[in-house]
Order: C-alpha cells, then structure tokens, then sequence
C-alpha cells in the first residue's frame, strides 16, 4: 500500500508545486508585498529580541553617526541607534493599524448591516450619518478627534478608527443589498430563519472577500494616518518610536544627517506599498477565480 500510495503522493506534491509556481507568476507584486509584510509584522512583534540596542537609551557622544557596520542606519540627534527605533516604532505602527481597522470593521460591520438589512428610515438616518463624516477630509478630522482627545496612543488608535467607519459601513451596506434578494436568502427566511441567523450564516460569508481587501488596504491608510498624526504633533508622543515622529524630529537635520528623515519615510512607503499590493493581489485572486467558474 505504501509502494502503490508513493507516486500519486508525489503527483500530487508536484501539482501542489506547480500551482504554487503559477499563483506566484501571477500575482508576482502580492507575493512581494506579503513577503514584505511577513516581515514587518515578524520585527514588529520581536522588537526586543531583534533590535540590536535600546531604542530610548540617549548616548551623546554617539549623536547624528552616519550607517556603519556598529549601527547600520545610523544614530539620531541623541546618539539613539536609528535602527532599533525603526523596529520598534513598527510594532507602535501595527498596533495603531490594527487597533484602528478592528474599530472601523466592528463599527462599520454594525452601521452596513442594519443599513442594509433593515433598510428604509434607518437606512437613511445611518447612511446620512457616514455621509456627515465622509464630507470631512480624513486627515483633517482625526486630526480635530486626536486633538479633542489628547496626544496618546489609544486616541490615536480611536481618531482613526472612527474617520474609517464609513468606508466599512458603505462597502457592507452595499454587499448586504446585493445579496439580501437572493434566493437561497430568501428561502431562508421562509423556512423561519431568524434576522441574527439569516446575517451569521448566509449573509456574512458572502461578503468576506471585499471586507478582507478592504481590511488590508485600511491597515496601510492607517499606518499613513498615525505617522502623520504623530508629525504634526498630536499622535505619539516623544520618545517613543513612532515612525512620524522620527520623521518630524529628523526633518530639520536633512543636510547634516540626512538619514533621520529619509530612513522612517522609505520604511513607510515600503510597508504602505506593500500592503496595498496584497490588497490588490487579494482582490485580483478572487476576481480571476470568479471569471473561471462563470465561464
């Protein structure tokens, strides 16, 4: 039975390899992207284990060092070893993207499936309300929410979250009134399905895909959102590592040392890049898979 198993084992690793080979040709910039992010979340996560010196230690006689093989990127205005606090200040950055779009999809999720389900004046008192905060600039309003709330990590992490809902509540309020008509929904309701029932089982695993791309891309906007916040002074706070404030404390020493400024920026546009490639790769995927089962 081994001997005879042996080769459809084998057929089978070699499908498996192939497969793998055509997915990663496909959607080439995905697979870097979620390389990419792999990465940055294995740093952020082992910061303290991966990050060769204290990222707060203050030495003066080893301030605005050029790279070199002792400190790879550099040392900062407080002789701070620039490289521990990039790693650092990309485990502040995940728990920023996650603790935000946890807030956006919770609350949107919420907001779209009672607009959607439910439909008429709550439909349009809810959608109203996301309007009202649509017609604000992003920037601009968790800007006045960090503000009103003060210069912390968790009202960064709120300011946020609360500027993303209506990208969520759209986007499921929409999925809900694609598929609510349906007939296998509708069937359900005519077995006696409860509404609860109707949205666990039927509703929500149909409108997963977008809500994943839309998590995946919200998590670059957020890391976006939060350096700015923490460069205009109202996000994180000094000394903490926050990619932003490195970036704002680093901007006057852009011909001295001009690492400070250009190292934090070229690691936010990379991650920022790199998850909006896996979004798309995401979307892509599905998308493909979709076209061959209706053709």
């Amino acid at each position: 039975m081994r001997t005879a198993n042996a080769p459809i084992r084998q057929e089978r690793h070699i499908a498996a390899s192939t497969s793998l080979g055509l997915l990663i040709r496909r959607y080439t910039l995905g697979f870097v992207g979620l390389v990419i992010v792999i990465l940055f979340v294995a740093a952020a996560v082992a910061a303290p284990f991966v990050a060769p010196y204290d990222p707060l230690e203050v030495t003066l006689e080893k301030m605005l060092r050029p790279p070199s093989i002792q400190h790879p990127l550099g040392t900062d205005e407080l002789g701070r070893d620039l490289l521990s606090r990039i790693i650092h200040g990309g485990r502040i950055s995940l728990i920023v993207a996650v603790g935000s779009v946890s807030v956006s999809l919770f609350l949107g999720l919420i907001i779209g499936l009672t607009a959607g389900f439910r439909g008429g004046a709550v439909d349009a008192v809810l959608m109203r309300g996301m309007d009202a905060i649509l017609s604000f600039p992003s920037l601009v309003l968790a800007l006045a929410i960090a503000a009103a709330l003060g210069a912390r990590l968790t009202n960064t992490i709120l300011a946020i979250g609360i500027v993303y809902v209506p990208q969520f509540a759209r986007l499921v309020r929409g999925q809900v009134l694609a598929v609510r008509n349906l007939e296998y929904v509708q069937a359900a309701h005519g077995l006696g399905a409860k509404d609860i029932r109707v949205i666990l089982h039927h509703i929500l695993p149909n409108i997963t895909t977008p809500l994943t791309v839309q998590v995946t891309l919200s998590m670059g906007y957020a890391i976006l959102a939060e350096a700015a916040l923490s460069f205009l002074g109202v996000g994180v706070q000094p000394p903490q590592p926050a990619w932003g404030t490195m970036l704002r404390t680093g901007y006057p020493y852009l011909e001295m040392a001009p690492w400070l400024a250009l190292v934090p920026g070229a690691v936010i546009f990379v991650v920022v890049m790199s998850l909006n490639f896996v979004g798309d790769g995401i979307r892509n995927f599905f998308a493909g898979e979709l076209r061959m089962k209706n053709e």
